[in-house]
Parts: C-alpha cells; sequence; structure tokens
C-alpha cells in the first residue's frame, strides 16, 4: 500500500474549532481592558490570516489609532495571545469542540491499518494537545507521530513549510501520504508540498475557492452520520474509509505518472 501517513490540520478540520477561538479571543481583550469583540462575521474575514499572533496583529496595524496606541497593541500581541491559549483550553476541556464526523472512526481505522497519522497546523502545539486530549482520551496526543504545529517553520500557510516539515519528520515523500484541510490556505499549502488532499469545509470556510482539492466532502461520514448520495458517490461509499482513500491516491499518482 502506497499509502503510509495521514496529515491533518487541526482547527476547522479535526474539529469545529473557530467559535471557540472566536470566544477565547473575546476572552483574552476583556482581560486585557481592550475594548474589542469580534463578530462571527468579523472573524470569519480575519480567518483568511493564518496564525493567531498574525491575525492579532493583522487587525492591529488596521485599526484608526494614533501610532503610538498602535505599537502598544502590536507590543502586547505575544502576551494576549498566550491568555487566548490559556482559555481555549479551558473552553476545549469542557467539551465545547466536539471532533467532526468521521474524525475518530478514520484515526482508529488508520492506526489499525498501520498508517501513521499526524498534524500539520498553524496552530499551537498547546492548542493541539488541549483538543486530542478533551476529544480522544488523556494523552492521546502522543499517540501521533508527528504534531508540526505554530512557529516551528518560517512561513506559516498558505506556504508549504509545515506540511514539508511533517512529511521530513516521517521520513515520506508526498506520493505517501493524504492531507486534510477545510481552508483554502490549508489546500495551497497540502497542495504547493504535493499532497493529494481532502477538503472538508465549514460554515467559515464555505464560501472559499477549493477548486484544487482532489476530494470535497462535507465531512468524512460515519455509520451514523452518513455521507448524501452525491458526496457518497465522490468518497465510494457512506463514509470515507482508509481502504478509499488508498485507492484514490494510488488512483492519482498512477494519473499522474
Amino acid at each position: 500500500m502506497t499509502l503510509q501517513a495521514l496529515l491533518f490540520d487541526v482547527d476547522g478540520t479535526l474539529a469545529d474549532t473557530e467559535e471557540t477561538h472566536r470566544q477565547a479571543f473575546n476572552a483574552a481583550f476583556l482581560e486585557f481592558r481592550l475594548p474589542y469583540d469580534w463578530s462571527r462575521d468579523q472573524y470569519e474575514a480575519l480567518l483568511r490570516i493564518s496564525g493567531g499572533k498574525e491575525r492579532l496583529a493583522h487587525f492591529f496595524e488596521g485599526l484608526a489609532v494614533p501610532p503610538a496606541e498602535r505599537e502598544r497593541l502590536l507590543a502586547s500581541v505575544s502576551s494576549l495571545h498566550r491568555v487566548k491559549t490559556e482559555r481555549y483550553a479551558e473552553l476545549v476541556a469542557t467539551g465545547g469542540s466536539p471532533l467532526r464526523p468521521g474524525i475518530a472512526r478514520l484515526l482508529r481505522e488508520a492506526t489499525e491499518a498501520g498508517i501513521r497519522v499526524g498534524i500539520a497546523s498553524t496552530t499551537t502545539s498547546a492548542n493541539v494537545a488541549a483538543l486530542l486530549d478533551a476529544e480522544l482520551g488523556p494523552n492521546a496526543h502522543k499517540r501521533f507521530a508527528v504534531i508540526a504545529c505554530g512557529d516551528v517553520v518560517p512561513a506559516k500557510k498558505p506556504a508549504p513549510d509545515i506540511y514539508r516539515l511533517a512529511l521530513s519528520t516521517l521520513g515520506l515523500g508526498a506520493e505517501q501520504a493524504i492531507a486534510f484541510e477545510d481552508s483554502a490556505n490549508g489546500l495551497a499549502a497540502a497542495k504547493a508540498a504535493g499532497l493529494f488532499t481532502v477538503v472538508t469545509p465549514t460554515r467559515w470556510t464555505a464560501g472559499q475557492d477549493f477548486g484544487q482539492a482532489d476530494l470535497t466532502l462535507p465531512h468524512l461520514g460515519d455509520p451514523g452520520l452518513p455521507l448524501d448520495a452525491g458526496a457518497a458517490a465522490l468518497a465510494g461509499g457512506p463514509f470515507l474509509t482508509v481502504r478509499t482513500l488508498a485507492s484514490l491516491l494510488e488512483s492519482a499518482r498512477a494519473t499522474a505518472g
């Protein structure tokens, strides 16, 4: 079997965490006594900026405030983001960001088939561990073969750096792995790294361009929540399986070759 690894983005892909992130950002603003409260529409627009610190900096740079105040806000990004990460972990621990349909099943299938699973995300390792441990059990993040995330690469998505790092860590070529994403930035990063990419958009990203995706589905499907007829025809059944993924990857590589 050519398929050796499944590489997952986190926010939006493993779980629809963006609302939790939005609430955590707003909680941090409140603690810092800043007069900002991101609405859902505002946060949806900000999601086009990859990375929480980058998102904050982009927001502050666009404010109509005196230069000295802008500099003060920009200088607070790291400490503000640290508090935001703490609040996010607290919210996730309460079960506020359940895994999307099919994620737990596919992770289990991959493990049983001897296929490694990994993370390739722009979020922090603390956020990743908080989500995985809350939804899959204590220390679940330790079962992943690689967790490539945060500030460990020079450029974040849509640059391919994080995927190249994950592949290098696993000792694999792009033709041996499949990426899972939910955003246009993530898709661009995965495709630039040469990966077959499955996209499952959320309400936050549904309007983005996924024309480059090898497979686009509303979710991965589960026996209790199967894909609809149209999506099932693309996925080879009511839910996407490791066997189907391996077959799709083989077909794509044969066509490319």
